[in-house]
């Protein structure tokens, strides 16, 4: 490790500071050409906070993963969707990043923090690569696991903090998607980073007086903190409103921005609400909301997605 420094980085002053979301992000290639996408694609958003996607041509998820950098440690929020590491080195690319941030900022030593959204598959498959990785601890996926780690005491209500070292994020519970689902707010960027609860895309509400009554705290938050962007972890609707690319899309050409804005946040709460006693799909502009979906519900979006595929392939 680099020579040790003293400095300390300032997270607080100025705090939202600007950043770049001008990135065109890798949205898989047509399946008759063979080229294949860089496995993770990494987007720098400013020199402390970092946006990776797994790509499509390992996972049709292709979900996003946050890095972000405090003084003390880093937080890596999600792991991806797949396990391989010689399909989707998510280990080695973060251990590059933390290397070159050390580089700048040299400290004697330095923790990395594994957490996640929620605790689907497609967002923790990539734990096991840190097993064994020094001054690294990644919390389980379980709600217990999830509670205790943050020191949550009246879950999901509360608003507790996480200080990665003067970078300091609050973090609520978020369920109704996923019964471990947290939402984290970053003074430093000003990101909303909701998981799967809130992304342009299909929001599957299993829990449905849950998710809405998560959506109204996520509301409530956003009135007093200075929201600079909504960020979730799938891209799944095209630019042309209420259309959405097909369940194991691999190609998505045309597809919607990652970032969400509070007033689409606080359309989303006023959808869920007037939808709330009616199960099944809801489509709208911006996102589906999935009000506890059945059997046959989840049966046409499996059917519109085999289809898909083998259009695909002619």
């Amino acid at each position: 490790m680099s020579e040790t420094t003293d400095h300390r980085i300032d997270f607080m002053t100025g705090a939202p500071v600007p950043g770049s979301l001008d990135v065109r992000w890798i949205h898989g290639t047509p399946a008759r050409r063979r080229a294949a996408d860089p496995p993770i694609q990494v987007h720098h958003y400013d020199e402390h906070s970092i946006i990776l996607r797994e790509s499509k041509s390992v996972s049709y998820e292709a979900p996003f993963v946050y890095l972000l950098f405090g003084n003390d440690r880093a937080l890596l929020l999600d792991t991806g969707a797949t396990a391989d590491p010689a399909k989707f080195p998510l280990r080695a690319t973060v251990d590059e990043l933390v290397a070159q941030w050390l580089a700048r900022n040299p400290r004697a030593t330095y923790q990395l923090v594994v957490a996640h959204t929620h605790g689907h598959n497609d967002h923790v498959a990539g734990d096991a690569q840190f097993a064994g990785r020094p001054d690294t601890i990644v919390v389980g996926r379980e709600l217990d696991a999830v509670q205790q780690h943050f020191g949550f005491t009246a879950w999901p209500e509360e608003i507790v903090t996480f200080d990665l070292g003067g970078r300091v994020l609050e973090v609520t519970g978020s369920p109704g998607h996923h019964r471990a689902a947290i939402t984290i707010y970053d003074r430093w960027t000003g990101f909303l980073l909701t998981g799967d609860t809130v992304t342009p895309g299909r929001l599957y509400a299993f829990d449905f007086p849950q998710f809405l009554a998560s959506l109204d705290r996520l509301v409530a938050l956003t009135e007093s903190r200075t929201v600079a962007h909504v960020l979730g972890c799938h891209i799944e609707m095209s630019r042309e409103p209420g259309r959405d690319y097909p369940l194991g899309a691999t190609y998505q050409p045309d597809e919607r921005p990652l970032e969400m804005t509070v007033a689409q946040l606080r359309e989303i709460r006023a959808a869920a609400a007037s939808v709330a006693g009616e199960q099944g799909v809801h489509r709208f502009d911006d996102f589906i909301l999935y009000n506890q979906p059945g059997m046959r519900d989840q049966l046409k979006l499996i059917a519109g997605g085999l289809l898909h595929k083998l259009r695909a392939r002619f």
